[in-house]
Parts: structure tokens; sequence; C-alpha cells
């Protein structure tokens, strides 16, 4: 996909809701063992990029320093029609001294106002280092289920109609 059809996905009003979302991502990547993986992480929208961050320990970590190839899914928890914005990319890894303001404004997303001052006194003292993941997207496609359908379901319309004849 064209750099340019990526950031214009992206740009997108529903897209840009999703990415300031409190939602978290599925990330999904392939672990050391080779077996796939996809979890729940919260995340920062940095208008370039999906950052995310970690403990330096983790498996995930490890994964993506093998192989950073990732997917992302942010989409709408309850909502009909569903809203789902799908990210591909290569995630860089970077070990930060500290708590990255990234991880700091992806949970203040989450945590409640008056909660948050004491969540974050006790974050920054829990954590001495995290690892930074930023996805640099190179594919990116946003499904509203009123203009924009996965692209087999496209594809069964688009034959559904040149059978019938239907132009438009």
């Amino acid at each position: 996909m064209d750099r340019t059809d990526v950031i214009e996905v992206l740009a997108k009003p529903l897209s840009r809701e999703l990415l300031g979302s409190a939602i978290p991502a599925r990330l999904a990547y392939v672990g050391v063992d080779g077996a796939p993986r996809a979890i729940p992480i919260g995340f920062w929208w940095s208008g370039e990029h999906v950052v995310m961050a970690t403990l330096p320990r983790s498996a995930k970590v490890r994964a993506l320093r093998q192989n950073p190839r990732v997917a992302l899914t942010i989409d709408t928890e309850s909502a009909w029609p569903p809203r789902v914005l799908l990210i591909r990319g290569a995630v860089r890894v970077e070990r930060v001294e500290g708590v990255p303001d990234a991880y700091v404004e992806a949970s203040r997303k989450v945590v409640p106002v008056e909660d948050f001052p004491a969540w974050e006194e006790q974050v920054r003292a829990l954590y001495d280092e995290m690892v930074l993941l930023t996805v640099v997207p190179d594919w990116a496609k946003l499904l509203d289920f009123e203009t924009t359908l996965p692209q087999a379901v496209e594809d069964l319309v688009r034959e559904r109609r040149e059978a019938a004849g239907d132009d438009g």
C-alpha cells in the first residue's frame, strides 16, 4: 500500500476517533516459538505512529526483536454497525529510562481522572525502564460496514451485482 493511501485512511474522522479512544488495540505478532499471539494493549497515537510501552523482559519484546511485523486492530466494543481500524507495519523496539510520556498519555485515556495522580506516582516509582514499541504503519483499512466492508464481502457484492446486470 502506498504511504499516501495509508495517511489518507488514518486521517479519516472515524480513524481519528478510534485512534483517540480508550479502546485497547489488539496487537498481533509472532512469538519466538513461531505461534501467533494477539493481546490487548493500551496505545498512544502520535499523529504518525502507534506507540505502546511494556516491560523490557516481556515475551513480546523478545518476539518483536526477532520479527518486527505486526498487525493492530482497534474496534468499537458494542456499537452497531461495528467500526474497525486495521493497521499493519513494522515495530521499532527501543529501551528507555523511566516511564515514557506515551505510556502516561495512553493510560490517561483509561485511568479515571480522580485516580490519575496516584496511579502515575505509583507507576513512576515502579518502573526504572520500559520499552517503547512504535508501529510505523505501512498498510491501513477502515471498516465502517456502511461505506467500507471487508475485501471478501466487497468482492461478493460486486460479483452479485455483475451477475444481476447491475452496474451501480
